[in-house]
């Protein structure tokens, strides 16, 4: 992706390249495709670390509970299979429609390794269970902030800083997914061919049918992954002491982009269909929000019912503002 990124923002930065400060030099000494590669390459080493801690298989029971009845019992790897794994030796179906799973009641990646014995059931988007419906309408939104991320991060020139401060909890009801981003391009506004390129290039990401995957890990290696990110290096502390160990954090991989997030994620991007970036806010201290809306890839509507949702989704995200605690 790193070649795709947008010359119309070229202008932005010759402009306001002049506005760097400690943050942007820090910055500038690395781009953010070398940037990216380092943090693949952690996260890479450390999934192979935990993977090689496997030293023998054993054998789970995952108890799969369908639509109308439907029971399946299946021998599976314990810390390896996923529940994509279990869709695969349920039906072909099950793998292209599920967007993520319940293991014991609790909200599971699907491609997320299970730990245990259990009960499966895999939810797609269209359950009739209100509180189902509701789990699933929030992952799906939650991951699309997270791609809205990895878009917005790589979509200016080299000398135009962008820092990625973070995505507030996903609600569905302010009608709009949001990712807030530091930029050193205070007086920018972006034109309408700006969000036509941003929307193009976050249909060009998802149709890759890149797969989320998830990684915990200890913050010290966090820290060192996002040292490049001032934002990150502050928040990853506190994120540690709320995990179980008081020291672990989440990280979600996509294709070659990086974030920290509690999850639960959707199990593709090829899930995400119909999108628009709807508006982009400057807040405060260099900081944008920026708003889009989406549907999933499985269901339509026309032309006048998705223009109703872009008009909702350009209204100001009511969600908290990032706060400048690190001088950016």
């Amino acid at each position: 992706m790193a070649g795709t990124r947008f010359q119309f923002f070229s202008t932005f930065s010759r402009q306001f390249s002049s506005l760097g400060n400690a943050h942007s030099a820090q910055s500038s000494k690395l781009s953010i495709g070398d940037i990216r590669q380092k943090r693949l390459d952690i996260f890479n080493q450390e999934l192979k670390r935990q993977q090689s801690l496997i030293s023998r298989l054993e054998k789970i029971e995952v108890n799969y509970q369908g639509f109308n009845d439907e029971t399946v019992t299946l021998i599976m790897n314990k810390g390896v299979s996923t529940p994509y794994n279990c869709a695969q030796h349920i039906s072909e179906l099950l793998t292209k429609k599920s967007v993520v799973a319940e293991i014991n009641g609790e909200v599971w990646d699907m491609h997320r390794p299970i730990p245990s014995d259990c009960t499966l059931k895999l939810l797609h988007m269209k359950p009739e269970d209100p509180q189902q419906a509701a789990l699933v309408n929030k992952t799906f939104w939650r991951s699309c902030s997270f791609l809205l991320g990895a878009v917005v991060e790589n979509s200016f020139q080299d000398d135009v800083s962008v820092t990625l401060h973070s995505f507030p909890p996903a609600n569905v009801r302010s009608g709009s997914f949001v990712h807030d981003v530091h930029l050193n391009l205070d007086s920018w506004a972006p034109s309408q061919n700006d969000f036509r390129q941003i929307a193009a290039s976050f249909q060009k990401f998802v149709r890759n049918g890149f797969i989320f995957q998830r990684l915990d890990i200890d913050s010290s290696l966090a820290l060192k992954m996002f040292e490049d990110n001032i934002f990150k290096t502050e928040q990853i502390p506190h994120i540690a002491t709320k995990s179980n160990s008081g020291r672990s954090v989440t990280v979600y991989r996509i294709g070659d982009h990086i974030d920290i997030s509690r999850g639960p994620m959707i199990a593709s991007s090829s899930l995400v269909g119909r999108c628009s970036i709807a508006a982009i806010h400057k807040l405060d201290s260099g900081f944008y929000r920026f708003q889009g809306v989406a549907l999933p890839s499985d269901i339509y509507v026309n032309h006048f019912a998705f223009g109703i949702l872009e008009s909702r989704a350009r209204n100001m995200n009511p969600a908290r503002t990032p706060e400048l605690n690190a001088k950016a």
